[in-house]
């Protein structure tokens, strides 16, 4: 019998090193060692498996940038001097879309403050502006994904409203091209309501990836469903940002937030995409890179489990495509 799914996965959130150590315990040490060569299969890796856009989690961590520039006084100290140039140039030939990330240019477990505090927003706007300069002119420069989130308790916060604003106007004077997304939690605490329609009305935005939270424990399958099936509703009486999912590919090893991640049991996989797919116009996922792996690569990442949640998905997906 045919799987019961309608969307597959076709974006992914990466990154240079996972901000949460305890949470990158599989897979930082290895990503800080990356060669070129393993990044480039890395990338031709994901659009093997169907994905034709990712999203750069951070492009500062810890007051130290990614890429040249002297807004902090060091740089990460990677295998190779210019990752970023490195994801573009390789996505130029594959045709894969990149959003470049604005943060963190506070500190990331503080997002509040980096959405609100105006010399740490000076630094993120300098910061669009240098690596739109260093970087605009690849071709899979697709957007910009805003990595600062605030819990949805009910309805999306002021604060979060203009620090999305005041990103959105930013890039959209540096290239009217340029697209831009996020990806919020709260998903099963907000009301999809007159008032919250009230606030995708004011949200500059082109799309909105929403956390269905199964990985952290906060929600079901069973449950996301309803969520996504009130979010399409909102979505639509709004007219405005597109309605995404992001999926999360991963389940603890111990205590929720306080220990590794590993890739979860395909068929919780299934499941979430099943519950998704029927109310969004795509589906991201966190994440790709550490969480499946194409046996036999070159650029292996991630706990062993990895490669066999990697074989799951593609043969699934290949039944599905029949």
């Amino acid at each position: 019998m045919k799987p019961i799914f309608t969307k597959p996965i076709t974006g992914t959130w990466f990154e240079f090193r996972h901000h949460n150590t305890k949470e990158g315990k599989y897979w930082n040490d290895t990503l800080h060692n990356f060669t070129e060569e393993q990044w480039r299969a890395k990338i031709r890796e994901m659009k093997e498996a169907g994905l034709d856009q990712i999203a750069l989690l951070a492009t500062a961590l810890k007051d130290k940038a990614y890429f040249k520039t002297d807004i902090f006084s060091e740089k990460w100290q990677l295998a190779v001097d210019d990752p970023i140039e490195i994801v573009l140039d390789e996505a130029d030939k594959i045709e894969l879309k990149v959003y470049m990330s604005t943060g963190f240019y506070g500190n990331w477990r503080d997002p509040r403050k980096n959405m609100t505090d105006s010399e740490i927003l000076k630094k993120m706007l300098r910061a669009m502006n240098e690596l739109a300069a260093l970087y605009g002119h690849h071709a899979s420069f697709y957007g910009w994904y805003y990595p600062d989130e605030t819990w949805i308790n009910g309805y999306m916060d002021e604060d979060f409203i203009r620090y999305v604003n005041l990103s959105s106007a930013e890039v959209h004077r540096l290239d009217k091209r340029f697209k831009t997304l996020i990806g919020p939690y709260g998903t099963k605490d907000l009301h999809a309501d007159d008032r919250y329609v009230f606030d995708l009305e004011r949200l500059d935005i082109d799309f909105i990836a929403y956390q269905d939270e199964v990985g952290v424990e906060k929600s079901t399958p069973d449950q996301t469903v309803g969520y996504f099936e009130s979010l399409k509703l909102a979505h639509d009486k709004a007219g405005r940002a597109k309605l995404w999912a992001n999926i999360e590919l991963f389940r603890f090893e111990g205590e929720v937030y306080q220990s590794a991640l590993l890739p979860a049991p395909f068929e919780r996989i299934q499941r979430q995409l099943e519950a998704v797919s029927p109310y969004v116009e795509k589906v991201f996922c966190y994440e790709y890179p550490a969480l499946m792996s194409k046996p036999g690569s070159i650029a292996r990442l991630g706990h062993p489990d990895a490669e066999s949640l990697y074989e799951r998905y593609i043969h699934y997906r290949k039944n599905f495509e029949k």
